[in-house]
């Protein structure tokens, strides 16, 4: 599969799904919204986000809307070899804003992906081209921010902030707003600070709530897996599986044997 530029609106439901391709979707016009993988937010005209490969996340347009979406395999030229670095634009799930040059790319790329279309010779390579040139401008601009200088985040409140949100969809937009920082400079300082994403950290301590729930209670996988914030048990055990090597299912077996045992849980 090579990358693909496409522009589309998107329907009103609510729809779902996860894909082994990387995407990126910025808004033309209208807005959208996104959750991914319990990140939510929304993107409208020169602003955007960026959904990882195989990360479930849900979308639905609002009203009149268009979008300009790039899909990205893995092994795309646009994200190999000298372009190697641009991959790590998808270590997260994020959301953006276009600076003034970005949004002046944007239309020159439009104009371009209708003038090769209207002499019919747009081809795979040339949407690569165009690809590679955002993505590499994208990947400079979100990767190369001024960590901002300040006190140290209070992550004791933020965390106390997560616990009792942890069933809904926490954005990145809540938490800095608990910091009193733009979304930018939070998330700049938040990852200077912890090593760590924000989508990362609240996904960790998803994880970890789940984790200790299935341990000392005797609630549903289905329920553990609403109270925690994740959109279905599917979505639980994709992510369990993914940071601890096996599904809740497997823990869940474990904690009854060694209860029925009467050994110590592991």
């Amino acid at each position: 599969m090579t990358s693909a530029i496409r522009q589309i609106p998107l329907d009103t439901a609510i729809h779902h799904h996860a894909h082994d391709y990387h995407q990126i979707v910025i808004g033309l016009d209208g807005r959208a919204d996104f959750e991914i993988e319990g990140l939510g937010g929304s993107i409208s005209a020169f602003s955007g986000c960026i959904v990882p490969a195989n990360h479930l996340h849900y979308y639905a347009g609002t009203g009149d809307n268009h979008q300009l979406i790039l899909d990205l395999p893995q092994n795309a030229l646009s994200l190999t070899g000298h372009h190697h670095e641009l991959v790590r634009l998808f270590d997260a799930p994020r959301f953006f804003d276009l600076d003034a040059s970005l949004a002046r790319y944007l239309d020159f790329l439009l104009q371009e992906l209708r003038l090769l279309a209207s002499q019919g010779s747009l081809s795979g390579l040339q949407q690569e081209r165009l690809a590679a040139t955002l993505l590499g401008s994208l990947h400079a601009r979100l990767s190369g921010e001024a960590s901002p200088t300040g006190r140290p985040l209070d992550l004791a409140a933020l965390d106390r902030y997560i616990d009792q949100h942890l069933a809904g969809g926490l954005r990145v937009a809540d938490l800095a707003a608990q910091a009193c920082l733009s979304e930018a400079h939070f998330t700049t300082r938040f990852r200077t600070q912890t090593g760590l994403s924000p989508w990362r950290y609240v996904m960790r301590r998803r994880l970890e709530t789940a984790r200790r729930m299935i341990h000392e209670s005797h609630l549903p996988l289905s329920e553990i897996a609403a109270l925690t914030g994740f959109t279905n048990q599917s979505a639980l055990s994709r992510a369990f599986r993914r940071d601890y090597g096996h599904p809740p299912s497997q823990l869940r077996r474990a904690t009854r044997r060694h209860l029925a045992s009467g050994m110590p849980t592991p």
